[in-house]
């Protein structure tokens, strides 16, 4: 179906594999649109309850391919970003479903913004980040300037972006920029765990935490407090509310459906 991306569900999980391995699966048109049409797939798949997103090969991504860009002279910079690029943070953070990033090796430029746009990283400690636009002279793009100054501040921020400095995922762990660093050998492991915890998980909740976190980041604290409480309605006309007070009255574990 795709040619520059794998796409699998199991147990309610999709994982989408960036794979254009010999060029530490960078960007050009195909990998891009894909992508876009992958995590409409996910949006629209009620059996999908979690989704892992990783690279294929030693890298999660580098960013835009150049050599690809350098041979389509008719795109700009700016349709580039709003046709490509743009589109695909805004359905990862409008996504009512937790994203795991399963950053297994470099991600550099617009691959750092992607797997900022996560809603959990979980790193192998081979795997680095890196602000890479300003070593060929260009800005941040694809969320970065939005995700990473609320990640390490803005001095933090200010100095990873105008340095390229390169981020090894310890120190992107003492940053806050991951979640969880791990061995390679037991990165898939935790991967699946994480992912098969939130594939039980109830997702409904999942999605409306999400948009309760999109919104307080430029929100008065009035606004997010009655937003809160229409996200919180929602919530308590759930199956899966049903589900978890009855649990709770029976002395069992719940068993979330999603719903």
């Amino acid at each position: 179906m795709y040619t520059s991306l794998l796409y699998a569900v199991r147990d309610g999980v999709a994982t989408i594999t960036l794979n254009r391995p010999d060029v530490f699966n960078a960007f050009n048109n195909a990998l891009s649109y894909e992508l876009q049409d992958a995590l409409k797939q996910v949006a629209a798949d009620a059996a999908v309850r979690a989704v892992v997103l990783t690279g294929a090969g030693r890298a999660f991504c580098s960013g835009q391919d150049l050599k690809a860009a350098q041979g389509d002279e008719k795109s700009t910079f700016y349709d580039s970003l709003h046709q490509r690029y743009n589109p695909i943070i805004r359905a990862m953070r409008q996504l009512p479903k937790p994203i795991i990033g399963r950053i297994n090796g470099v991600a550099a430029g617009a691959g750092c913004s992607l797997a900022l746009a996560c809603d959990a990283l979980i790193a192998s400690t081979e795997a680095s980040l890196i602000e890479v636009f300003i070593n060929i002279g260009l800005v941040p793009d694809s969320g970065s300037s939005y995700f990473l100054p609320r990640l390490v501040g803005s001095l933090k921020a200010f100095e990873l972006c105008t340095l390229g400095s390169k981020v090894t995922a310890a120190e992107a762990l003492r940053l806050g920029m991951v979640n969880q660093v791990v061995a390679p050998e037991e990165l898939d492991a935790a991967v699946a765990a994480l992912a098969a915890r939130y594939a039980s998980a109830p997702t409904k909740s999942i999605g409306l935490i999400k948009q309760l976190l999109n919104k307080a980041g430029a929100a008065s604290l009035d606004e997010v407090l009655d937003y809160e409480a229409d996200c919180q309605q929602i919530a308590g006309e759930s199956a899966d509310y049903q589900e978890g007070v009855t649990a709770f009255s029976e002395k069992r574990k719940p068993v979330f459906r999603g719903e």
